[in-house]
C-alpha cells in the first residue's frame, strides 16, 4: 500500500516536471515562430529599405531615415601621400591619429594616442573642453614631429570624428544638435563644432586645419575605398549601429541642382531607425522599446546592434522563469536592465564545452541563476542562437536594401520608386566595408550574416559583392579625409 502510494507520488512529480519543461520549450517555440526571418521575409525588408532611402532623399523628414548630405563627394583613392592627423571624439576617451601616407594604397606609419575626458569637462564650458583637446592635440604633434625630417610637409590637416548627433553644413563644418553619452555643455549646442576646435587649436598655437568633419561609417567608407576602389558602402554594427554609401547627386531630389565634382556624394543614412511592419517585431521588443530611453526610436537598432541583443535574451530567460520554476525564484539580476551584455551572450551562444560550463558560469555570476541542468542550459544557447541569427539576418537585408537602391543587386535599382532589371551579366563587382565588434568578433553573428547576404541576393548574383572587415574608421578613416580634402 505504501510502495503504491511512494510510486503515484513519484509519477505525479515526473508529470509536473515534463509540463514545467513544456511550457519552457513552449516559450522558446513561440519566440522563435515569432523573430524568424525566412527568405521571403527578408526581401521584403530589402524593398521596404530602398523605398524609404529613396524617400529620405526626395524630402526632409520623407521617411525615418534621415539620409544625411555628408558633403564627401570625393572619397580616397590610395595615392594621397603625405602627413595627416584624425582627432576622434566619442565618449569617455578621445583619440589623436597621425598617418603617414606614401601613396600606392599604402600606410607606412600609424601612431595612435588614447586619453580619457576628465569627467568635469563633459559638464564645463566648450572654451575649457576644447581647450583641453588642443593642448593634448599640441603635446602629441610636438612629441611625433620633434624627430620627423617631414614635419614640414604637409603636416597640418585633420580629419575631425565628432560622435553625436551634428548637421553638416559642410564638409568640414557642422552644427551641434544635441548632446549625448552623459556630455551636457549648454554653450556648444547649435554652435559649428569645427569652429571650436579650430579656434582652441590657434589658441594653443597650433597652425593646423580642420579638412574634414567626419561620420564614424563614413570613416569606414573611407577606409574601404582607400585599400578597394570598387567600395559603394560601408556599414558599422557594434555597441550602435549605422551604414552610408556613395549616391549620384542627381538622386538627391530634396537638393535639387546639387553640383559635385565628382558627381556623387556619400549619404549618412542614420539607418538604426529604419522601421518597416515587415520588421519580426515581438512582445520582448515592445516591452525593451517602451523601457528604453528613446521609446518609437531607433526601432532597427534594437533589434541588430550590440547595445540590446544581450538584453533581448535576458528578458526571454525572464518570461521563462515566470511560466515555469526550471530556474528557481526570479532573482532581482534576472530583473535588471542590460546586466546581460551582449559579449557575455556571444560567449554562451559559442560555448563548445560539452557541459556548458561557460553558460553555467554566467548564468551564475551574471544572473544569479544557479545549478541549471545541462538541458536548460541547451535551451540557454538556443536563445541566444534566434536573437543573434534574427539580428544578423536583418543586417544583411539592410545591406541589401542600399544595394538595391543604387542598383548593385541584380535587379538594377530604385528610381522615382520604380524597380529596373538588368541582366546578371551586366553586374560589376561591389564591395561593402564593415566594421564593429559585433561583426568582427562574434563568429556566429558574422556568418549568420554572411549566408543571408549570399541567400538574399541568389547564387547568381552573391559572388559580384563583398564583405570586407575594415579598421579604425574613426581615425585612419577620418585622416584620410583630411588627405583627400586636403588644401
Amino acid at each position: 500500500m505504501v510502495s503504491c502510494a511512494i510510486a503515484a507520488v513519484m509519477v505525479g512529480r515526473r508529470v509536473q516536471s515534463r509540463k514545467r519543461w513544456w511550457r519552457v520549450v513552449k516559450a522558446l517555440d513561440e519566440f522563435e515562430e515569432a523573430a524568424s526571418t525566412p527568405v521571403g521575409r527578408l526581401k521584403q525588408v530589402v524593398d521596404a529599405m530602398a523605398v524609404e532611402m529613396h524617400a529620405g532623399l526626395a524630402s526632409e523628414g520623407g521617411s525615418k531615415l534621415k539620409m544625411l548630405l555628408t558633403f564627401v563627394d570625393k572619397l580616397p583613392d590610395g595615392s594621397e601621400s603625405g602627413i595627416y592627423y584624425a582627432l576622434h571624439v566619442g565618449g569617455t576617451e578621445f583619440r589623436i591619429t597621425r598617418i603617414e601616407l606614401g601613396g600606392q594604397r599604402s600606410i607606412l606609419v600609424h601612431d595612435v594616442e588614447r586619453k580619457p575626458i576628465p569627467q568635469h569637462l563633459m559638464t564645463r564650458t566648450s572654451e575649457e573642453f576644447f581647450d583641453f583637446i588642443a593642448l593634448s592635440m599640441k603635446e602629441f604633434v610636438d612629441q611625433k614631429e620633434n624627430n620627423s625630417q617631414l614635419s614640414q610637409i604637409r603636416g597640418k590637416d585633420i580629419g575631425f570624428t565628432f560622435s553625436f548627433p551634428v548637421k553638416q553644413t559642410s564638409v568640414s563644418s557642422g552644427t551641434l544638435i544635441k548632446w549625448t553619452k552623459g556630455f551636457a555643455i549648454d554653450d556648444m549646442v547649435e554652435e559649428d563644432v569645427v569652429e571650436c576646435l579650430q579656434n582652441a587649436l590657434s589658441g594653443r598655437g597650433l597652425d593646423m586645419n580642420v579638412a574634414a568633419l567626419v561620420n564614424e561609417s563614413v570613416g569606414t567608407l573611407s577606409v574601404g575605398h582607400f585599400y578597394d576602389e570598387d567600395t559603394v558602402a560601408a556599414v558599422v554594427i557594434g555597441t550602435d549601429t549605422n551604414a552610408c554609401y556613395l549616391e549620384r547627386a542627381d538622386a538627391i531630389i530634396k537638393c535639387q541642382g546639387l553640383l559635385t565634382t565628382s558627381g556623387g556624394m556619400v549619404i549618412n543614412m542614420e539607418w538604426g531607425n529604419f522601421w518597416s511592419s515587415h520588421l519580426p517585431r515581438t512582445s520582448y521588443d515592445i516591452d525593451l522599446d517602451a523601457e528604453s530611453q528613446n521609446p518609437n526610436d531607433q526601432g532597427f537598432e534594437k533589434m541588430i546592434s550590440g547595445m540590446y541583443l544581450g538584453d533581448i535574451v535576458r528578458r526571454v530567460i525572464c518570461k521563462m522563469s515566470l511560466v515555469t520554476d526550471v530556474f528557481g525564484p526570479c532573482t532581482s539580476k534576472m530583473l535588471t536592465q542590460f546586466v546581460l551584455s551582449t559579449p557575455l551572450m556571444a560567449a554562451m551562444h559559442e560555448d563548445e564545452s560539452p557541459d556548458l560550463s561557460e553558460v553555467a558560469k554566467i548564468l551564475e555570476e551574471t544572473l544569479d541563476i544557479h545549478d541549471v541542468p545541462l538541458k536548460v542550459r541547451k535551451l540557454i544557447v538556443k536563445v541566444c542562437d534566434v536573437v543573434t541569427r534574427r539580428a544578423a539576418r536583418l543586417a544583411a537585408s539592410g545591406i541589401v536594401g542600399i544595394l538595391k537602391k543604387i542598383g548593385r543587386d541584380g535587379t538594377g535599382g530604385i528610381t522615382s520608386g520604380r524597380i529596373r532589371s538588368v541582366e546578371s551579366g551586366k553586374m560589376r563587382r561591389t564591395v561593402v566595408a564593415i566594421e564593429g565588434e559585433l561583426y568582427t568578433n562574434y563568429t556566429m553573428f558574422r556568418e549568420y550574416l554572411n549566408k543571408a547576404v549570399a541567400e538574399i541576393l541568389g547564387e547568381e548574383i552573391a559572388p559580384y559583392v563583398i564583405l570586407k572587415v575594415t579598421e579604425d574608421g574613426s581615425g585612419i578613416g577620418a585622416a584620410l579625409l583630411a588627405a583627400t580634402n586636403s588644401a
